[in-house]
């Protein structure tokens, strides 16, 4: 066989395997390509148009975006997101971290516990969120019964204004720290132990060692839990649309509940993909910042020298 005639033919077997390879992965890439590339395309075009689904979208530039910031509900919203997130991402954090420091013992029966906080976690978050609704219902909620048996009257904890936020951040929190537990479990585990050896031989104590050692190294896990928690965050959605429905007087009216109002309850499909746009960049401007301060003191153990 000739040179060139090899190389015919293992130019042709290279061109079967492509097609083979390509008609393997179309199932996913089809999927692919109509279910996020196409929708991502449209959401930006349509966030330049002004579009309510039973008519045509028309051009209307950057309007919806110049128009969201003037909205006070828009700047409300944000606001609430906000105040959301600086509060619940950092109480989830200390009840995670705490709680995998006492689940990272060797004690017998320690994997029931650890598996009764994780629970929450894998629950339906809407059927959490209604339980809820029930236990802190002021008239004939199981709370408000335990409380007026020492006498204090329950305080309307999801129709009051000054509540209702807090309230859904403590709930937030209790819903989702175990999948955080879980990461920190994880980077305890990893910690070698002949660190903590070295820190009893020159006498440190209970804090020195959390402080010098455990969090050192785990601050990449700790990086990695702060950046999930803050995305999760800034897209809260179940918990008020199921609790409060944005009340009172908008009071948890949150970005994501602010946007689906916009799109499905008002037909407004321009405008929320502009939120929709705007939300995105915000959460890639955190990133990217996050990104670049955790060469400071983020560390990896392949950092090491």
């Amino acid at each position: 066989m000739s040179v060139k005639a090899g190389k015919r033919k293992m130019s042709r077997l290279a061109w079967r395997e492509t097609l083979e390879f390509y008609a393997f992965i179309s199932p996913w890439l089809v999927g692919f390509l109509v279910f996020l590339v196409y929708p991502l395309v449209s959401s930006l075009y349509y966030s330049f148009t002004r579009y309510d689904i039973g008519t045509h979208p028309a051009w209307i530039g950057v309007s919806n975006y110049v128009n969201s910031f003037q909205n006070t509900h828009f700047l409300n919203a944000l606001w609430v997101t906000i105040r959301f997130a600086l509060i619940s991402i950092p109480g989830m954090m200390i009840v995670a971290l705490g709680l995998a420091l006492l689940l990272a013992q060797k004690l017998k029966g320690i994997n029931i516990f650890r598996t009764l906080y994780f629970m929450p976690s894998v629950m339906p978050m809407v059927a959490i969120s209604m339980t809820w609704f029930y236990v802190l219902r002021p008239d004939g909620g199981p709370l408000a019964g335990l409380l007026a048996l020492v006498g204090i009257q329950a305080p309307r904890f999801l129709s009051d204004q000054a509540w209702a936020l807090p309230t859904l951040m403590t709930i937030n929190i209790w819903l989702v720290f175990g999948g955080y537990m879980v990461i920190f479990l994880a980077g305890i585990k990893g910690i070698p132990a002949e660190l903590y050896e070295v820190a009893n031989i020159d006498g440190a104590g209970p804090w020195d060692k959390f402080w010098n050692v455990t969090i050192p190294m785990l601050s990449s896990t700790i990086f990695l839990n702060l950046l999930l928690g803050i995305i999760a965050a800034l897209q809260m959605f179940d918990v008020p649309y199921v609790m409060t429905k944005g009340g009172p007087a908008e009071s948890t009216l949150t970005y994501m509940y602010y946007l689906y109002n916009t799109g499905w309850v008002e037909i407004r499909m321009g405008l929320a993909s502009a939120l929709g746009w705007i939300l995105f960049v915000i959460i890639m401007v955190i990133t990217l910042l996050m990104l670049r301060s955790s060469q400071a003191w983020v560390y990896y153990e392949g950092d090491r020298k």
